[in-house]
């Protein structure tokens, strides 16, 4: 096994990022005049849940975005995400059953880095309640504490913490009971890119993009695999293809370590 499949990201990455997210900032503003034309959807619950240390203001670009593609688009209204307090996991189970009882159908979740470990775990204990989930940046396959940058942080919270768990986060033999898109960057400098790929299935699937792991919810590339995602008729499901124009920002997804290619391409077969 390579230092880069052991260790997390460079200290370039990790020192770069505040930067980079304002450099793909300045991408997405470049880009506005165009998300008008972003694959439409059919007006369903999105629920957005932020990562580490960040609100529902690092999500106002993504929710924002996605409310003119006529999606009804909710903030997980919990303050910082420090970890799953108990003001937390109470919180996200109340909102997703308010969500669930308005609008009377599934939800579909996006949760950056942390939120979307959280939305995978809403997805488990309540399937009927999920349409899909998204994540960006999302290291749900932690397997050492030295795949990420944000141990530290994590850990200063860990006294008001009601869940803990052990690592690996996820087994391998536990695919989601729900359609899920993980989006991740091999620029990332927050957390291993490899700790975000799914494993090979009929309905997963990973989707690579070139930005900082802090600029995901603005990076164009991100915003329209999302939006593609998003806009899929409630039941159906099919692989993300961009359009051959497009294809230069989303480079060719990997496979987990300890996955051939062509077992993946036979499990998403």
């Amino acid at each position: 096994m390579t230092r880069r499949q052991k260790d997390g990201p460079s200290l370039q990455l990790y020192l770069s990022e505040p930067s980079r997210a304002v450099a793909d900032l300045g991408l997405y503003l470049a880009a506005r005049p165009m998300l008008q034309h972003l694959p439409h959807g059919d007006g369903h619950p999105v629920l957005v849940l932020p990562g580490l240390l960040a609100d529902d203001m690092s999500t106002r670009i993504l929710r924002t975005t996605l409310r003119h593609l006529g999606y009804r688009v909710h903030g997980w209204r919990l303050g910082r995400n420090i970890g799953p307090t108990a003001a937390c996991v109470t919180g996200m189970r109340d909102r997703i059953d308010d969500l669930h009882a308005r609008y009377e159908r599934p939800i579909s979740l996006i949760g950056w880095s942390l939120g979307g470990i959280f939305a995978r775990d809403i997805a488990r204990r309540t399937p009927d309640s999920v349409r899909q989930v998204i994540t960006l940046g999302s290291p749900f396959r932690l397997e050492r504490h030295s795949q990420t940058r944000a141990t530290r942080a994590f850990d200063r919270f860990a006294h008001l913490h009601v869940e803990h768990r052990e690592l690996p986060l996820e087994s391998e033999g536990c695919p989601l009971p729900v359609p899920s898109t993980s989006i991740y960057s091999h620029l990332d400098g927050i957390v291993h890119w490899q700790t975000c790929l799914d494993l090979p299935g009929e309905h997963c699937e990973n989707i690579a993009v070139m930005a900082s792991h802090l600029g995901l919810g603005h990076h164009p590339a991100a915003l329209y695999a999302i939006a593609d995602r998003l806009a899929q008729p409630e039941g159906t499901w099919t692989p993300f293809r961009p359009p051959l124009v497009l294809r230069p920002a989303f480079p060719r997804p990997d496979v987990p370590a300890g996955i051939s290619a062509a077992a993946a391409a036979g499990s998403a077969a």
